[in-house]
Order: structure tokens, then sequence, then C-alpha cells
């Protein structure tokens, strides 16, 4: 019996590592997202080093249409990978953050942010969780943001995404608790990818593959949120505690 990670945006840095941590520890994966190219090639390799079954899948976040048709590909392939028997489980990791100018100057770049972040995470997940409820377990594990915690001045719109993500993460995990489902919102700093190769490297920005690692220990503990890196937990409540007329006036 293997489970099986559905791997969301399996392109992007932090899933790579995500996967090869999961691959690991012996699970089956899918690797969903649109370079079907790279994902082919990560597939095989993960196959090679660990002897896992690692099946590539096209989706697009945005195509809400297609989101129930893929949820069903991945329940079969699930149902193969576990002879009838391992979970579906999800690593939610896809989304775009433009500049808060870009997005300001532009209402496609605007909207298409809210699509990519919020609108096709919460179609995506809603049409997974029938699978969930009926298999009586699962794990689901989704990238939020400290962005998330207090609307900044420099990416406020990126910020509100992953606000509502929480938020839809927190009821998503209340309908499922009954069926033994946990539901983890890990709010993410900074990590070492091409997303924030612009930001000045801070001491406790984290690498993909510590981050992929701390991820999965903390997604075998239970659901509900968490600071990854844990540091971010007394910074962000010092942000979120700051007065407004002072908190106005930083430039972050």
């Amino acid at each position: 019996m293997s489970d099986t990670w559905l791997i969301l945006g399996a392109s992007s840095a932090v899933a790579r590592a995500f996967a090869r941590e999961a691959a690991s520890h012996g699970a089956a994966l899918l690797l969903a997202g649109r370079d079907m190219e790279d994902l082919e090639h990560q597939a095989a390799d993960l196959a090679i080093r660990h002897g896992v079954s690692a099946q590539p899948m096209r989706f697009e976040a945005r195509d809400l249409a297609s989101h129930a048709g893929f949820i069903a590909e991945c329940r079969q392939e699930a149902e193969k990978n576990g002879a009838g028997r391992g979970l579906l489980n999800v690593f939610l990791a896809f989304g775009v953050m433009p500049e808060q100018a870009e997005a300001d100057a532009d209402p496609a770049v605007a909207a298409g942010m809210v699509e990519a972040n919020f609108t096709g995470a919460a179609s995506v997940l809603g049409a997974l969780g029938p699978v969930l409820e009926a298999q009586r377990g699962g794990t689901v594990v989704a990238l939020g943001s400290v962005a998330g915690d207090r609307g900044r001045k420099r990416n406020f719109l990126y910020g509100a995404t992953k606000a509502a993500l929480l938020v839809y993460l927190q009821g998503y995990a209340a309908r499922l608790s009954g069926a033994g489902v946990r539901v983890l919102c890990i709010k993410a700093g900074p990590v070492d990818t091409g997303m924030t190769w612009a930001l000045p490297k801070l001491p406790f920005m984290a690498s993909p593959r510590q981050f992929a690692a701390a991820a999965w220990r903390r997604a075998g503990t239970g659901g509900g949120s968490a600071y990854l890196p844990v540091v971010w937990w007394p910074v962000m409540t010092i942000i979120r505690l700051l007065p407004t007329p002072v908190f106005n006036k930083l430039n972050i």
C-alpha cells in the first residue's frame, strides 16, 4: 500500500523539494502543472532515485472548468498506486506574485493574480473535497504566506489573496474534520527561490530543501496553520500588533 501525494504547481522550487521529500518516504507522486516536458523529466528522475511511481499530469489553475475531470483522473491514479487502499494527499504550491505597481496599473494583472492564487486554489480544492471525504482521511498542505497577515504597501494584493486562502482553508478544514482529513496552511516566509531573487537574502531565509523538510515534518503532526521558518511567528506577531499610524509609515 502506498499513499499518493498530488503536487500542484510541481515545477516550482519548493514543490520540487517537497516532491523529493515525499518520494524519500516512499510516497507515489502525481506531478501537476503546465510544463509537461519539465514534469516528465522530474518524474523520471524521482522514479529512478527513489523507486516510486511518479506521474506527470497537465494542470492549469485558471482553467476552472477542467478541475473536476482533473481530480477524477488523480483519484484513479492514486487508487492504482495504493491498490485501492492508499490515500490521496495534496501539496498546493502554485501562485504568482507580480509587483504591486503592475497590478495597480493593469486590472488584468490584478485579476490574474486573484484567479491564480485564490480562485484556482478554491476551485481545485473544492473538486478534491468529495474525494477526501470518501477516502476518510488524507492530508492537504497549502502554501500561504506571511504576507497574508497584514496588508503591506509593497504587496497588499498578493497578501490579500493569501489571507483569503487562509480563511478558505480554515472553513475547508472544518468541513472535512469529520472525515479525518488534516488541512494545513503554511504561512511561508521568503524562501530562496526565483520568486524572491530581488529580495535581500535574510539570515533566516530558508532553502527550498530546508523548507520542504520542515513542511513534511509539520504535516505529520496535524492541521491548522504554521509559520515556516518558525522565526516568522514572533516577527509577524509584532507586525500585526503595530498601531496603524506607525505601520503605515513603514516602507515594507
